[in-house]
């Protein structure tokens, strides 16, 4: 089943007539009914930040598992609850004005693209999509619709982000040639598929869990909860979790589009989990911020990143467990990853940093209040007070370049060349991988 049948049965399991509440024609004083697809480990985390904005009235819940939907009916129990995003949205099309969705990689699209058809505002946690085409086709979609949307890239509104884009953009180190980025985080798996099947826990829809993804036995501590990252089906390995954090900043500062050329430096694939170690090489076309052609490279796994002259630090001090280095004519700007101010590099010293002109205030060192800011803009955007700083025209750019490393895993040490405009790789046998089928379910 592709995506275009996909929308086509949504669209008739939800053809209840109906006039849709729209954020961009929002009545004043109405609060904005949320409904949430995912409500266990970053979705309740998600569900939380938006229960406490005062303007949010939680209507719906919805999760394949049972105890997790439990648990948040406890905390709000006005929401009606569903196990099928597919039945939440055809009942209650006409009682909700926005939808968060917080599952696995493999439904955002499908809930997504099913959430915006029906008019629907939609916060979609990151990365945006599990393929290429799904991403460009959420893009579509909300630009066609004009809906107000988000991905969750939660650390995007913290103080010490939008400082390192500032500075990045008033010319502190010149134009940048190149950044290298990096997480010692492992959501890969080497090892062989595991061959044993277990009973499905009771309190899953093992069905439901796997949605439009090819079907799959469960195998216990493989799937849910959790390591489904690791798994090709399913996620997107460390670049699809801290490198959609870590790369969001650079990407941003240095207004970058999709990367001309990927290579992925890690162990051949075994169709079923991706790399436990990457490096990945991309080479972008250049911006007003960058030189002729921006080199950038990210590192993950055990170990990383691999010793570099460009992130010696003054004095020989550790880098910090995760971050991201910008490499300019003037000098090197250094971005901890996360709640640590950027740090200027000069000839191999330290500078101070003069901040207050940028008029951001004081530097915040408080996740409480940092971590809601990126939640609070999508429903002040709904409601027509501001306008969100990672829209799907944005985050969908971010996903691609992002999924391109992810496939260039499949051809390791190859470098591949990528058509933008086409959205096709040079080298054939690498399209198989841009987008995925849709099992019905």
């Amino acid at each position: 089943m592709n995506k275009r049948d996909f929308l086509k049965s949504a669209a008739t399991l939800a053809s209840t007539a109906f006039i849709p509440s729209v954020g961009w024609a929002f009545p004043k004083g109405k609060k904005l009914r949320t409904a949430h697809i995912g409500v266990g480990g970053m979705g309740g985390e998600d569900l939380n930040a938006f229960a406490s904005h005062k303007s949010v009235d939680i209507v719906a819940l919805c999760d394949v598992d049972s105890i997790a939907l439990d648990f948040a009916k406890s905390k709000h129990p006005n929401a009606k609850t569903f196990s099928d995003y597919r039945i939440l949205l055809k009942t209650m099309v006409d009682q909700i004005d926005a939808v968060i969705v917080s599952t696995p990689d493999h439904t955002h699209a499908p809930a997504s693209l099913m959430a915006m058809d029906l008019n629907k505002a939609v916060y979609c946690q990151k990365p945006l999509t599990h393929s290429i085409s799904e991403a460009r086709q959420m893009a579509q979609m909300a630009l066609k619709k004009n809906l107000v949307t988000q991905m969750g890239i939660q650390v995007h509104s913290f103080y010490d982000y939008k400082l390192a884009t500032l500075l990045i953009q008033s010319g502190i180190i010149g134009k940048v040639n190149c950044v290298r980025a990096w997480s010692p985080k492992n959501w890969g798996y080497d090892g062989t598929p595991p061959k044993k099947v277990a009973p499905v826990p009771a309190n899953l829809d093992w069905n439901l869990w796997l949605g439009t993804a090819k079907k799959h036995e469960f195998k216990e501590g493989h799937y849910h909860p959790g390591n489904w990252r690791k798994l090709i089906d399913f996620g997107c390995g460390t670049l699809g979790d801290m490198g959609v954090h870590i790369f969001d900043t650079p990407y941003n500062a240095l207004a970058l589009d999709v990367p001309k050329t990927i290579k992925n430096e890690c162990r051949p694939p075994n169709g079923y989990g991706f790399p436990e170690n990457n490096k990945v090489t991309y080479i972008f076309p250049s911006t007003k911020y960058t030189s002729k052609e921006l080199k950038w490279v990210w590192y993950d796994g055990a170990g990383a990143p691999a010793k570099h002259n460009d992130l010696v630090l003054p004095d020989n001090e550790e880098l910090h467990e995760q971050g991201a280095m910008f490499m300019g004519e003037k000098g090197k700007l250094y971005l901890p990853h996360f709640q640590e101010l950027p740090k200027l590099i000069v000839d191999g010293m330290y500078q101070e940093l003069d901040v207050e002109k940028f008029g951001l205030g004081k530097p915040v060192r408080d996740y409480e209040s940092e971590s809601k800011k990126h939640y609070y803009e999508f429903v002040d955007s709904c409601l027509g007070k501001t306008n969100c700083s990672a829209p799907f025209s944005y985050a969908s750019r971010l996903t691609e370049t992002i999924l391109l490393g992810v496939i260039a895993g499949r051809f390791p040490g190859k470098t591949l060349h990528w058509d933008r405009q086409k959205s096709r790789f040079i080298e054939k046998e690498a399209n198989q991988f841009i987008g995925s089928s849709y099992r019905d379910f």
